[in-house]
């Protein structure tokens, strides 16, 4: 009990200052970096809860993909941040009124919030001992949801074509493979034999 508590101390405060890295740095690679600290540090806090899958979920897609997508953009552009930051300080009282209302907002609906007293016959599976939270979730989501898990994976196919084909420019002069055409050439289209007397060169 102590360990865990100390873990959740650990990882909650390397998350908070990781958080504050990320708005405050002047580096946007640092920025970055600090943000793939802090999505570490959160699936620290996500396995202390026991979900592990939502853990690996966050490291592997996060991290993985979102995270370093961000850095690749922010290397390979040549953008000047310091133009950005000109005249953001006007901003400021703005974003502080803004924050300080989704902050009461946020302290009114947890000062609220109370479990229904039939939230245990409600759940969508039942726990089971010995059953791990993942193997849990892939047995509720392969068998009552797997139409919905379906229907989500062909919507996301059809979102990355449309991407693709949006994206996609065609330009003139551009050379290209043409595999037809390289089967059906002959030795006499690849291959011309001149005969060279000698002395008198190429």
């Amino acid at each position: 009990m102590i360990i865990s508590t100390l873990a959740f101390y650990l990882f909650a405060s390397i998350l908070v200052l990781s958080a504050l890295m990320v708005i405050t740095a002047r580096n946007p690679v640092h920025s970055v970096l600090f943000l793939i600290l802090a999505f570490f540090n959160t699936a620290g806090l996500f396995v202390l809860l026991g979900a592990e899958f939502i853990a690996m979920i966050l490291v592997i897609v996060y991290v993985g993909a979102v995270a370093v997508l961000f850095l690749f953009v922010v290397m390979m552009l040549d953008i000047s941040f310091s133009d950005l930051r000109k005249g953001a300080m006007q901003y400021v009282p703005i974003g502080l009124l803004l924050g300080g209302v989704l902050l009461a907002e946020l302290f009114a609906l947890y000062s609220a919030w109370q479990f229904a007293p039939q939230v245990e016959m409600n759940r969508a599976a039942p726990i089971v001992e010995g059953v791990s939270n993942t193997e849990s979730l892939g047995a509720l989501l392969y068998t009552e949801y797997v139409f919905a898990f379906q229907i989500a994976g062909l919507i996301l196919l059809v979102s990355m074509i449309g991407a693709i084909v949006l994206s996609l420019r065609t330009r003139g002069g551009v050379r290209k493979q043409k595999v037809a055409d390289q089967f059906s050439r002959t030795v006499e289209d690849s291959m011309e034999i001149k005969k060279v007397n000698s002395g008198s060169g190429a």
